[in-house]
């Protein structure tokens, strides 16, 4: 006899997402039923907790809610019952949950910690599959004015120069600026390139009167800052 499945409405109470969340709060469902709420139905097959599980255990290489900041919505749609719509939201869910996580970061900013400038910048950062390389505009008392993204691609020292940085430092009347830059490979070890940017970087800005306070490279968790490092 093979196995009986019950739906979620034949679930008991303690087992049904919704229900948990109402009685217990949201911390206590587990990764699938976060994301069973949020696809809401299942197919006639098979419930929406078990395509959560699909969902969690579909990239071999990143399994778990992170790798819901990988899986494109291509590949999503590919599960029998997600379709268009679900997968959006699934990204946007994802998306919305990186944002946050910059939030949260932003305000307990400490630009005397390189530490806590990478936690800021982290979760946005650390799942991209192409280098970005981006500046944090300062102020005089180190506050964080703005950041913008300066390229996409191959962070490559003879495609960048200085003035697309410092354009955007005046444009933002900074004072001070962080460089920031991710390596897809989780490895944030500084590469040549990457000292010669910083270097380049740092005496263009000696001379207009922009102080460069660091380089910080992304890895997956990881950082590396060039001012801890000695390396400015």
């Amino acid at each position: 006899m093979g196995q009986v499945r019950l739906t979620i409405k034949e679930l008991p109470l303690s087992e049904r997402p919704y229900e948990k969340c109402e009685k217990f709060g949201s911390e206590v469902l587990t990764d699938a039923e976060l994301l069973a709420v949020i696809i809401r139905s299942g197919s006639k097959e098979e419930r929406s907790i078990d395509l959560a599980h699909k969902i969690l255990n579909l990239d071999s290489y990143k399994k778990g809610l992170l790798s819901l900041n990988y899986l494109s919505l291509k590949e999503l749609t590919k599960i029998k019952g997600i379709g268009r719509v679900k997968a959006i939201q699934i990204k946007c869910v994802a998306e919305l949950a990186k944002r946050m996580a910059k939030l949260q970061g932003v305000e307990r900013f400490n630009i005397n910690s390189p530490s806590s400038v990478a936690n800021c910048y982290m979760e946005e950062m650390r799942h991209l599959n192409q280098e970005i390389l981006k500046i944090v505009m300062l102020d005089t008392k180190n506050n964080v004015i703005n950041d913008k993204m300066i390229t996409k691609g191959t962070v490559n020292a003879s495609l960048i120069t200085p003035r697309e940085i410092f354009i955007e430092a005046i444009k933002n009347e900074a004072v001070h600026i962080i460089i920031l830059h991710n390596h897809p490979s989780g490895d944030p070890t500084p590469s040549r390139e990457d000292i010669l940017i910083t270097k380049r970087i740092k005496q263009s800005g000696e001379l207009i009167g922009i102080d460069v306070l660091d380089h910080i490279i992304i890895g997956d968790g990881k950082y590396t800052s060039f001012k801890e490092r000695d390396l400015l």
